[in-house]
């Protein structure tokens, strides 16, 4: 199948994209506002830019409305700053927690029941427990289009790794992490390691099998078809589940 891209609208096109794209590293940005309060958001439109000076990429998309800026661009375009942090699988559903549109004056490090922890240089707090975040200063705004989505570069500052995590030579132990990335709409747990060749036998094996769950819904499912999602993010009231 061959789709021109110029024939679709902005909601199928972002399913092609968070559906081709995979496993994606999900940045889970917090940030503070102008007027102090607290804000944590997962961005799986998230990578390395470089590394001289060390930077990161994040793109962001407005609020499910289409029109409202996310807390998280407006706090970075108003304080310069943000932190981001790489959440595990025992953080998961916090993270996914921290999805949900919350109004501009709740904290969703509040919300959520997260703990903060002091960067060194900036003002936003790091999510305590992560086992590395990085403190980031704006570089660089670039307008994508007249809706409101952005693409955000910025410099890191300061790496703030967990002990045990950092090896000889400013390696990271990356198979400790228990590493969770995005999907389409889903997560995934990283945790197979290889390097190539493979086994002809092992990858015959393995041609025609699925992922398979961690959670008990039924293969082929997702939450792309239920009511709660958007392309903006999860729309999902805290104590709700899909």
């Amino acid at each position: 199948m061959i789709i021109d891209a110029s024939s679709l609208d902005r909601v199928h096109a972002y399913k092609l994209l968070i559906g081709s794209i995979i496993p994606r590293a999900i940045g889970w940005v917090s940030t503070v506002s102008k007027d102090g309060i607290g804000n944590l958001a997962p961005i799986s439109f998230f990578t390395g830019a470089g590394p001289q000076p060390p930077s990161v990429f994040l793109g962001l998309q407005p609020r499910s409305d289409g029109v409202t800026p996310k807390d998280t661009f407006v706090n970075i375009r108003d304080t310069g700053e943000y932190c981001v942090n790489i959440a595990t699988l025992e953080q998961a559903h916090k993270m996914h927690q921290t999805a949900f549109e919350f109004p501009p004056e709740d904290d969703e490090f509040v919300k959520v029941g997260l703990d903060k922890a002091p960067c060194k240089t900036i003002k936003a707090p790091r999510v305590k427990g992560a086992p590395i975040s990085m403190e980031c200063r704006l570089t660089q705004i670039i307008p994508m289009n007249d809706v409101g989505d952005h693409s955000i570069l910025g410099e890191v500052l300061h790496f703030h790794i967990r002990d045990d995590l950092y090896l000889e030579r400013g390696r990271i132990d990356t198979a400790a992490i228990h590493s969770v990335g995005r999907l389409a709409a889903e997560y995934t747990l990283v945790e197979n390691v290889f390097i190539t060749p493979l086994e002809e036998a092992l990858l015959a094996a393995r041609a025609d099998q699925r992922m398979h769950r961690l959670d008990a819904h039924p293969e082929g499912w997702s939450p792309i078809d239920t009511k709660s999602w958007s392309a903006s993010g999860s729309l999902m009231h805290v104590g709700e589940t899909i």
